[in-house]
């Protein structure tokens, strides 16, 4: 088996008016719980902030439910939304 078959990977999304600290506070709370991100984008557009990240929960010290629910939390703190899926969901869901 390779690293890659070892990952358990989740996409976040984050949406928003833009402002100090979203960066800092989403990825906190990742590394809090020993969630590693493997891959982000991040752009602001007008004053609109957008990220989605690719992170790596194989070694997270929570299960998915309870860090949506960490990360919706900071989001509401932040003042933006914030999207959790596994990435089997997410690739499923986009499917054509």
């Amino acid at each position: 088996m390779n690293a890659q078959q070892d990952k358990d990977l989740i996409v976040i999304t984050v949406i928003g008016v833009d402002r100090p600290g979203i960066v800092a506070g989403i990825s906190g709370v990742l590394a809090s719980h020993n969630v590693n991100i493997e891959d982000i984008s991040q752009t602001v557009l007008r004053g609109f902030f957008a990220m989605i990240m690719i992170a790596d929960m194989s070694r997270a010290a929570c299960g998915l439910n309870e860090l949506r629910e960490k990360l919706e939390s900071k989001a509401k703190e932040l003042g933006v939304e914030v999207f959790v899926q596994h990435s089997d969901v997410f690739r499923a869901m986009h499917r054509v």
